[in-house]
């Protein structure tokens, strides 16, 4: 298969038109083993008792904050290299869903903290660095609609989001670097797992569920984008013609 084809918008448009209820199924599938594995099976903590069940929700909403906006700049080192359209558009439909984990990350944390540290919000440096890039999520939304050109808005959104992705590693390392409240890392790739098998197990299976969530939100959003931004230009009518009768009905609805 030449993947090379599908970097045209309207090549891409159907194809992610049949992935999408793929990872939509699969999201609600993991979700629903996720909750069960964490919620029913996984035990108590010997510390913080039921409460650190929240967990389940928390770490991998934070994961994906950090992840998507990674996403994000690689496909903005693209669309500044290869002028890729498809790229900004991707930028563009990922950025929601990015600024909708952080904000949950950010919610989960501050329950999660109430009964561990006495207080919702603490300027703790992991959280604190976690809100800034809840404010480059906006401001990269912000700006790329406040530009009424397209190009011009795709590559200073492009520019923002790689410079911005300097905080995706002090997040990660905050704990490390300086002394905080946020606990360190539970689930490590070098020192494995500090957690019972149980709760580990549920926490990445909830990750994937959030990861292939994202995928299917974006694939839907990155659909809707192609079509504003064919009408745009007024070729949307050579581009309906190269679809088949499926895509066009789904237009259509």
């Amino acid at each position: 298969m030449n993947i090379y084809k599908y970097a045209s918008p309207a090549t891409f448009y159907p194809l992610a038109g049949r992935l999408i209820p793929w990872f939509a199924v699969l999201a609600a599938m993991l979700a629903a083993v996720g909750l069960y594995l964490g919620l029913y099976l996984a035990p108590p903590d010997f510390q913080q008792g039921e409460v650190y069940r929240i967990i389940f929700i928390h770490v991998p909403t934070a994961w994906m904050a950090m992840i998507i906006y990674l996403v994000m700049a690689a496909y903005g080192v693209m669309a500044l290299s290869f002028n890729a359209r498809l790229s900004s558009m991707m930028m563009e439909a990922l950025a929601p869903t990015g600024a909708m984990f952080t904000v949950l990350a950010l919610w989960t944390g501050a329950l999660w903290g109430k009964p561990t540290w006495g207080a919702y919000w603490v300027w703790d440096a992991r959280m604190t660095s976690t809100l800034i890039l809840l404010f480059l999520y906006v401001g990269y939304i912000a700006l790329t609609h406040a530009i009424e050109d397209k190009k011009r808005a795709d590559k200073a959104g492009a520019l923002l989001v790689i410079v911005g992705s300097v905080n995706v590693p002090i997040i990660y390392f905050s704990v490390k670097w300086w002394n905080t409240l946020h606990q360190g890392a539970s689930v490590s790739v070098t020192s494995g797992s500090k957690m019972a098998s149980m709760m580990a197990l549920g926490m990445l299976v909830m990750a994937l569920a959030c990861w292939m969530y994202a995928i299917a939100v974006a694939l839907a959003r990155v659909r809707a984008i192609i079509i504003e931004r064919e009408l745009e230009n007024g070729g949307a009518a050579n581009w309906l013609n190269t679809l088949n009768t499926q895509d066009k009905r789904q237009l259509t609805r």
